[in-house]
């Protein structure tokens, strides 16, 4: 079980490896959230631009938010389902691997890196049969797909966050420090849950 675990990228097969079957794929949003939050703070729906601290964006490509959203999901430990209306839903627009690298004139280079962690995490906190898979007994979509739902609902609570952010000061993520100090609080709160847990009884 260690094996597989270990080498989880290599389960597809030789020549294609799971997390870029996974990296093809494209995640959703509820749409709510494009005028509420993406609009807000990113050139999603415009084009990346070089110049977009001018224009008053704080971030850039739609994909930058979303990447923001689901490590507050992730690091806060909490998933929101999708509405189960396609109605409500949309795509990001760019497939997971395309992300930071589609422009190099705009100064990006690739999230490889990056997007190794969200496959790893989502590895981590997706259910599934790692053995099975490898013996062919589930389909890799199956797979993929599980990992995708994962992402989505991790990014769809981080969304929600956002907005609640956003709704009670708009000027929230106008700050260089915004998202720095929501992953502090939430990674002391992680610090401060384990030191409490690990503190001995007394007698």
């Amino acid at each position: 079980m260690a094996d597989i675990l270990n080498n989880i990228e290599e389960l597809v097969g030789k020549d294609e490896k799971l997390i870029d079957i996974w990296g093809r794929r494209n995640p959703r949003f509820e749409k709510k959230y494009e005028q509420s939050v993406l609009r807000i703070i990113s050139d999603y729906g415009i084009g990346a631009s070089e110049n977009t601290g001018a224009k008053g964006k704080v971030l850039g490509a739609g994909y930058e938010p979303y990447i923001m959203a689901f490590f507050i999901g992730l690091y806060s430990k909490k998933k929101l389902p999708l509405s189960e209306s396609s109605e409500d839903l949309k795509v990001l627009g760019q497939p997971i691997d395309k992300w930071g690298n589609l422009d190099s004139k705009k100064f990006r280079h690739a999230y490889s890196g990056l997007r190794s962690y969200i496959f790893i995490a989502l590895v981590a906190k997706t259910d599934v049969d790692w053995i099975a898979l490898d013996k062919g007994d589930i389909k890799v979509s199956t797979v993929v797909t599980s990992l995708i739902e994962t992402m989505e609902e991790y990014a769809n609570y981080g969304f929600s966050i956002m907005e609640e952010k956003l709704k009670s000061d708009p000027s929230y993520f106008f700050s260089h420090r915004s998202f720095l100090d929501i992953f502090l609080q939430l990674t002391n709160k992680q610090s401060g849950e384990l030191t409490q847990d690990e503190e001995p009884e007394e007698l």
